[in-house]
């Protein structure tokens, strides 16, 4: 998946995050974020961040990505098709893998219904990381959100765990 644009908004009716993903494929991918599941999510997110940045290299043959995601434009959705249906997926479970070329692999899960892979290179992530900051300042979620230190990392030395309920 080729990814065009990212965006977290605030709903404040729902009073959930919305991460919505847009592809070079013209899909629209949405994700309900609750507070209580940012809060557990968040230092496995700031632990990710804080891994050695591994030199990120290309498999013979493949191409970089042709354009690289807009965070200036507005968010595109005039023709977008939706894979996952129009109603967001309300995320409960989380798997996160690091994987070898340095880039990380998201799997949101909706119960054992639907889910959705994202898979972001350690500058994506860090752009989430913002935006999630962000939209969680905006709701007015008094979230403890401030980014590990390497030594608060090195001092939990453990391996994040693989899953997040």
């Amino acid at each position: 998946m080729q990814i065009r644009q990212l965006q977290i908004a605030h709903d404040a009716l729902q009073d959930r995050l919305i991460l919505r993903v847009s592809t070079q494929a013209d899909e629209e991918f949405r994700v309900w974020l609750t507070r209580r599941f940012l809060r557990e999510l968040w230092p496995h997110l700031t632990k990710l961040l804080a891994q050695p940045q591994n030199s990120i290299q290309l498999v013979p043959g493949a191409e970089a990505m042709p354009t690289p995601p807009s965070f200036e434009q507005p968010f595109l959705d005039d023709k977008a098709t939706y894979p996952l249906g129009s109603n967001p997926l309300l995320t409960s479970e989380i798997k996160v893998d690091t994987l070898a070329d340095g880039s990380f692999h998201l799997t949101f899960r909706e119960g054992r219904e639907r889910s959705f892979d994202l898979g972001l290179t350690p500058d994506l992530l860090q752009a989430l990381c913002a935006m999630l900051r962000a939209a969680a300042d905006q709701a007015q979620w008094s979230l403890d959100m401030a980014y590990a230190t390497p030594a608060a990392t090195q001092a939990s030395a453990g391996k994040i765990a693989p899953h997040l309920h």
